[in-house]
């Protein structure tokens, strides 16, 4: 898509624009804001690590839920899946602390990502299960928020008729429901309050809430609310140049603070196209375009794909002019342009070829380094066990050996005691012990650093500490047999003699305590390297 938009962009570049001169200079700092685009999203990363790093630090349950809470808050408008995650990981520290006004506090900033991921149906299935009698005040006043917001962004999202006006009117309920909440001159309020006459179509009443708004001191975010709010009023009043300055300063506020979940761009380019600056409208698609893509907002791209078939009709229009003139080319040296257009197609497909050549032959020699390196592992660890075995069967051979002699000799004295003694003072378990020390040895060989790196994939209260003689614990040895490619929980029980409950069991349990997914720890167990 975002190629596309750039070639799209390339080809409007040459249709005349006819922006409104008033607000060439807010476009001007618009488009010198969205240069440094990547220098303010560096600036949201650096605070995202500190903020995650304070989440992960945090050692009693409430200040790890409040770390994690602020860790939200800054991944909110910047990136749905982080957002998502981290109100996941709300919910499981709310639920481990039994705390049930934590727990309807994180289901309704789940809530919000999935409202702004365009997720309708999940959000009304989530907020069923928060009960707002419950809550105190100001959970109250953020649910209602939310709710304001739900039902006003799917009546926009459904766009019907007969479905559009109860939605509206449901989110003027909650809005109302918020507003007890807040003193009158705070800010969602006032902004709140200002979106509610929005929407009824009282323009100017919601212009004064929402100018009040303005005039609090607000971070980039609200300013960006604020100011696309207003620009859309002006924008449903047909004043475009006031439109066009407040969606530019929108936009502005978006970049500066690295809001991902965002309209002012794509209003914006819509505004600029119906007033004929189409160069401006293609740059600020593209940019909503890959803000929606980046923040995984599917109802914006929905929204940018109304406006796109318009600016194909425009396209083409151009196309049709460039054809005209391609044939006025074409008399003049027709010959010259089909021998190049040949030329350029004959290069063309060869260097295709090429490059398809080369990146399957790169493939395979990826491919082929990764089953060598298979190989002379799997080889390794045949050489090793069938040293052992062979080494292993040899002593076992003997002390058969010996204890055969014995028993004949005894039998041949016909000294039973003595015999049923022989017999008797086979140590079962100490032998077992050795086979288990034999095989963690070798084993050891093999994955020297095995210990160290399954440890890893835990935290470290849950990491395994073995005692002083040991090498190995069953928990570990468990996962060394399915390293070596031993997988099937009977043929586990059998080798270290439990039930097949109880390795599932023991497997269960080491999976659930582990940072990486349940589904992932085995193929990461199968990732630690041999030397």
């Amino acid at each position: 898509m975002k190629k596309f938009i750039i070639r799209l962009a390339l080809i409007l570049a040459v249709t005349p624009v006819f922006a409104q001169s008033g607000a060439d200079t807010l476009l001007i700092r618009l488009n010198h804001t969205l240069e440094q685009t990547s220098h303010f999203d560096q600036q949201k990363i650096a605070q995202i690590n500190k903020l995650k790093s304070a989440c992960h630090e945090a050692q009693l349950p409430a200040q790890k839920f409040a770390a994690c809470l602020q860790l939200f808050e800054a991944y909110k408008s910047f990136r749905f899946d982080s957002a998502f995650a981290t109100a996941q990981e709300l919910q499981q520290l709310a639920a481990s602390m039994n705390d049930s006004n934590r727990l309807q506090q994180a289901k309704i900033k789940l809530g919000f990502v999935l409202i702004s991921s365009g997720m309708f149906y999940e959000t009304g299935v989530l907020m069923r299960d928060v009960h707002a009698q419950t809550l105190p005040d100001s959970l109250k006043a953020e649910y209602y928020v939310l709710m304001r917001r739900y039902y006003y962004d799917l009546a926009d999202y459904v766009n019907n008729w007969f479905y559009t006006p109860g939605y509206i009117r449901q989110a003027a309920l909650y809005t109302d429901s918020a507003l007890q909440y807040y003193p009158p001159t705070h800010f969602e309020y006032l902004s709140n309050l200002g979106y509610k006459h929005y929407k009824a179509g009282n323009m100017d009443s919601s212009l004064v809430y929402l100018t009040k708004a303005l005039e609090l001191d607000l971070n980039y975010h609200q300013q960006a609310m604020m100011y696309a709010n207003v620009g859309n009023i002006y924008s449903a009043k047909k004043e475009y140049n006031k439109a066009i300055d407040f969606l530019a300063k929108s936009a502005i506020a978006d970049a500066k603070g690295s809001i991902k979940e965002t309209t002012a761009t794509f209003n914006l380019a819509s505004i600029l196209f119906q007033t004929g600056d189409v160069k401006n409208a293609s740059r600020y698609i593209e940019k909503a375009v890959e803000d929606a893509t980046f923040y995984g907002a599917r109802q914006r791209k929905v929204q940018v794909s109304e406006i796109l078939p318009i600016i194909e009709g425009e396209k083409l229009n151009t196309v049709e002019g460039q054809k005209r003139l391609l044939l006025f080319y074409a008399a003049i040296a027709t010959a010259l342009v089909l021998a190049l257009i040949v030329l350029t197609i004959i290069v063309i497909k060869q260097v295709k070829k090429l490059k398809l050549a080369q990146a399957a032959l790169s493939l395979a020699h990826v491919k082929q380094q990764e089953i060598n390196e298979e190989l002379r592992e799997a080889n390794k660890i045949k050489e090793e066990y069938i040293g052992y075995c062979f080494r292993m069967n040899s002593e076992y051979i003997g002390k058969i050996e010996k204890l055969k002699k014995g028993l004949d000799q005894k039998m041949a004295d016909k000294n039973l005691n003595e015999a049923r003694f022989l017999v008797n003072n086979i140590n079962v378990k100490q032998e077992r012990d050795e086979l288990f020390r034999n095989f963690d040895r070798i084993f050891l060989k093999i994955f020297p650093h095995f210990v160290e790196e399954f440890n890893g994939f835990f935290k470290e209260e849950d990491r395994i500490h073995l005692k002083d003689n040991e090498l190995l614990n069953t928990d570990l040895r468990i996962f060394a047999l399915i390293r070596i490619g031993i997988s099937e929980n009977e043929k586990i029980a059998q080798i270290l003699e439990y039930s097949v409950n109880t390795i599932y069991a023991y497997k269960t349990k080491i999976r659930n305590k582990a940072t990486v997914p349940n589904d992932e720890f085995e193929a990461r167990i199968m990732d630690i390297k041999a030397l």
